[in-house]
């Protein structure tokens, strides 16, 4: 059971975390339902695992790895199938084009990016969210920048 051992502080982290969780694992995983999947999964964990933190933001970094493992966990599921998500699922998701060319680059990048400028965390933030160094955080963040940069420019080309 949960440390904290309520309902009331597991609702709580559920209403605080879900939306930014559910956000960060769309970017990974090209199904809604795939990153509610990962999502409550994450939740499962904490449940099961009872982890102890030492504050909130330890908190919310564990959730965030968790929530990122269990996407890559599902990404990998979906890749032995061999079978495209939107044609298992009959539907052609919408989204922007710059989502989609975020989505495409290798999690290390994604996951950076994604939190860098859809979520505004700085660089020291995500280190900690992610427990990687800083310049790890920014070297990510650069080549992820150039590799979006070069995906975009070859498919106005």
């Amino acid at each position: 059971m949960y440390p904290s051992g309520t309902d009331d502080s597991i609702s709580r982290l559920v209403a605080e975390y879900s939306p930014m969780l559910l956000r960060l694992a769309c970017t990974r995983l090209h199904s809604p339902a795939d990153a509610e999947d990962a999502v409550q999964e994450a939740f499962l964990r904490l449940l099961t695992a009872s982890p102890r933190f030492r504050d909130a933001q330890h908190e919310k970094a564990w959730l965030i790895r968790t929530t990122l493992h269990r996407a890559a966990d599902i990404q990998r599921a979906a890749a032995r199938k061999n079978v495209p998500l939107e044609e298992a699922a009959g539907v052609q998701t919408e989204e922007s084009g710059l989502l989609a060319a975020v989505r495409s680059l290798p999690e290390k990048y994604s996951a950076v990016l994604y939190l860098h400028y859809y979520e505004g965390y700085s660089i020291k933030e995500i280190a900690k969210l992610l427990g990687v160094p800083a310049p790890t955080v920014g070297t990510r963040l650069a080549r992820g920048r150039e590799r979006l940069r070069r995906l975009i420019k070859e498919e106005i080309s």
